[in-house]
């Protein structure tokens, strides 16, 4: 009797716009699996009960996704450390007949600038822009990696210094007052806020400011160049962009539910790049 179609999804509130769908699909597609991934849209009031039908459902996991991270991060029955450690989930799986929550964003972030930049832990010390959800999945990155010096700088100060409060020794919290001195002999500058968006052109910091190694990315993908990434390039910086931490966070889930660890390649990477393009 053949195996049935394991099935996975993404869920947040809006949802229509997530790229999700594509990457998985593609990724089924490439290798041959019997299996789907879709976009289910699940206001807050009805995410509890959502979770508790997963099973029921047929659902093999999912994706989670703006506003249910801290949600999920509440309600699973286990979780990993790397979610533990950031304090919310994007990734559901079923294990020993229990729900577990994990967090695969930080994961993306490094694998991303493996891919990119290689060698990029030795550049420490590093700058994080932000003290948003995102931010911590990155600090919880850096930490990992053994980078010793992280700096978070953030226009609300108290949330960056609870954020330096939560990792702990070797992060600091400082107001944007600060920016220029901590960049003089950062390796990193890491934009983890919404500056530069689409509609928020505003640049993050001046990369002006840096040493001539320093590798500066920025986990907005929506332009693949920012403000602050076109900044940086001018001044002949190392850049990274933010799509492949989104393409990076996706392959964990996808080992987990359908068996194969999948490749993050330049094919899929020119899908996402065209489907921005597209839009």
């Amino acid at each position: 009797m053949a195996e049935a179609a394991k099935t996975a999804f993404v869920t947040g509130h809006p949802i229509a716009h997530s790229r999700s769908p594509k990457i998985h699909g593609h990724w089924l597609e490439k290798y041959g699996i019997d299996g789907s991934y879709r976009a289910i849209d699940v206001a807050p009031d009805d995410f509890a009960a959502f979770l508790s039908t997963l099973r029921d459902n047929g659902y093999s996991g999912g994706n989670v996704t703006i506003p249910h991270k801290e949600s999920a991060f509440a309600l699973v029955a286990r979780r990993d450390e790397a979610a533990e450690a950031i304090g919310a989930v994007n990734t559901l799986w079923f294990e020993d007949g229990a729900l577990w929550g994990g967090n695969t964003d930080g994961h993306g972030f490094a694998a991303n600038l493996d891919q990119r930049a290689p060698g990029w832990a030795e550049h420490g010390p590093a700058v994080v822009l932000g003290a948003g959800g995102a931010s911590r999945a990155v600090i919880h990155a850096l930490v990992e990696r053994g980078i010793k010096d992280v700096r978070i700088v953030n226009r609300t100060l108290a949330r960056a210094q609870e954020l330096a409060r939560r990792f702990g020794a070797g992060v600091s919290a400082h107001g944007e007052q600060a920016t220029g001195e901590l960049l003089a002999d950062a390796g990193l500058l890491i934009n983890t806020t919404a500056l530069g968006m689409h509609g928020n052109e505003a640049l993050a910091a001046d990369p002006a400011g840096l040493p001539d190694h320093a590798i500066v990315t920025d986990i907005v993908y929506v332009p693949l160049e920012t403000p602050l990434l076109a900044a940086a390039r001018a001044r002949n910086l190392r850049t990274v962009d933010g799509l492949g931490m989104l393409l990076h966070q996706a392959v964990p889930g996808f080992e987990r539910w359908f068996g194969i660890r999948p490749d993050v390649t330049a094919e899929l990477r020119q899908l996402i790049v065209a489907d921005i393009g597209a839009k």
